[in-house]
Formats: structure tokens, sequence, C-alpha cells
């Protein structure tokens, strides 16, 4: 096994397909087959099965692939510390959901830190892919929440893939929508008020509703609308006077001052209209200097809030 074949079959996983990813490394398709037959070979594994439309890890290739990750990883560090003839950059990454405050602190982090050392990301993505870069080493930290309702299910997700939930901060349901809206005087809505308006929804794929990103996701909605960015949401919202529940941290420096977060009026005491915002990491690991660094940026941030 050397470490070109780890880097290889790490290169597969990420693509999805031998033809892509022979195009990602400059290598011929043949010689890539080749050098994953005798890895396989070798490890008395099958690492990814191949269907017309790609290859996909085995359970056992799961496996192999975080393990491959590690060694590539602590094979970089090695390099860089000793080896003066070399020239590898450090990798630091962070998957998050949809929050303006995860954004804003990895900005702040870039700005203290000199980038030229380091290979950096950022990814705003869905709540299954957030766990999952953190299970696979593709970020150090990932931040979601938790709710009484989706805890139990996404707290067994987190202890099958070794990863750990940090707090960061407990907050109330709120309303996101934009300042023209016509409840943007109001002082608290209901979903009375809202029963009007369409509801804004991060699009999760066919995965759980436990993955849902949004506060009281199983609410019978009349009006929903799924998008996949922010952006979009943002847009969204001023065109057809849509609005989202959300954790009320809202960074204008980012979003603009043309939207409000006005606190959400449950009907009854309601728990599950409670979340807590944290940040998952892989269990027994030391945290990286810019792993620590970030987090130092967000509890800065929410202290503010």
């Amino acid at each position: 096994m050397t470490l070109q074949q780890l880097n290889y079959a790490i290169a597969i996983s990420e693509a999805g397909s031998l033809n892509k990813a022979s195009e990602v490394l400059y290598v011929s398709q043949p010689s890539l087959t080749e050098s994953l037959k005798e890895l396989e070979k070798e490890l008395g594994i099958t690492i990814f099965i191949r269907s017309g439309r790609g290859v996909t890890l085995t359970p056992e290739g799961s496996d192999f692939i975080l393990y491959a990750r590690q060694v590539i990883n602590d094979y970089s560090e090695l390099v860089e510390r000793f080896d003066s003839t070399k020239n590898f950059k450090k990798k630091f990454g962070v998957s998050t959901q949809h929050y303006s405050f995860a954004v804003k602190a990895f900005v702040e982090l870039v700005r203290d830190n000199d980038t030229s050392r380091y290979e950096l990301a950022i990814r705003e993505t869905r709540t299954q892919q957030v766990i999952s870069d953190v299970a696979n080493l593709k970020s150090e930290i990932g931040i979601i929440y938790l709710s009484e309702f989706n805890k139990r299910a996404i707290g067994k997700l987190l202890r099958t893939a070794n990863l750990e939930f940090h707090p960061l901060i407990n907050c109330d349901a709120y309303v996101y929508l934009w300042s023209g809206h016509p409840l943007a005087k109001k002082k608290s809505i209901s979903f009375e008020d809202l029963k009007d308006y369409p509801c804004l929804s991060f699009e999760q794929g066919d995965s759980s509703f436990y993955y849902a990103e949004e506060i009281l996701s199983t609410q019978d909605y009349s009006r929903i609308i799924k998008a996949c960015d922010r952006a979009t949401i943002l847009n969204l919202m001023v065109g057809l006077n849509g609005y989202t529940l959300c954790s009320g941290i809202i960074c204008e420096e980012l979003n603009g001052d043309d939207y409000l977060a006005i606190p959400f009026k449950a009907d009854e005491d309601d728990s599950e209209s409670k979340m807590q915002i944290g940040y998952i990491t892989r269990k027994n690991t030391v945290p990286s200097r810019l792993g620590k660094l970030y987090i130092e940026k967000i509890n800065e941030y929410l202290k503010k809030v």
C-alpha cells in the first residue's frame, strides 16, 4: 500500500467516478483502475461498488477512506514540520448549516491569519452533509442546531459517526422576513399571522425531516417553498413576502439591513420552539490552532448578540 494509492482512493470517493477522478488527478483511467484493483487485492476488501453511474463506497470502503484521510493528513503535517524542501499547506475546513454568524467568524479568522500557509474552506450545506464532512475529516468543525424534536435522532447519528456536539448558544425561535413585509412592524408574530405567506425552507434532498434547518419544521404549513442557498431565500423574502423561522442571530454586515428577525409567538408553551446551536467535532481529537481560533471568533460574536 502506498500514499499514492491512498490519494487515488480518496480522489475517487470525492469525485464519485473513476473517469472524473482521472481528470482531477491527471492520470489515465486504466492506470487508476489498475491501482485500485491492486489496493483492494492487497487489503482483501472491496472499496467501491462500480456501476454505470459511477462508484459508491462499501461499508468497508467508508471505513478505509476515513483512515486513509487521517494517514494523508498526518503525513502532510509530518512533511510540513520536518522537511524544509516541501511546501505543504495545512488544511482547515468548516461545514455549516446556513448561519451568517458562522460565515462572519470565518471571515474574521481569515483576516487575522496568513492564508498563504493554509488551504481554507467553508461550506454552507445540508445538515446531513455537515455531519458527513466532519465524520470523513473533510471539515474539522461543523455547525448545526438541536431541538427537543431532533436531538434524539441527530444525537444517534453523531454517536454512530464518532462525533460529539459542543453547545454554543440557546435561542428562541424568530420569524425572519424583509423590512417591507406586511408583518414587519409587529412586535411578535404567530402562525395565525403567517398563514397567508409562504414559508421558506432550505432543501435537504430526500433526507429525513429531522435534518430540517428550520425550527418547528413539523408544522402543517399551507404554503412552503424550498431553496438551496441563503441568497435565494433572501430574494424570495422580497419577491414573495416569504419568511423563515430562525435563531434570530442575524449578521447585517453580510445579509444587509433590509431584513428583520421578529420574536415568534408560540400558541402555547412549546419546547420545540427552543433551539441550541453548537458545533460538532470528531471525538478524541485535538483541535488545530485554526479550529480553536474559529470557535473563539464565534463565541466573541455570540456574546455581542
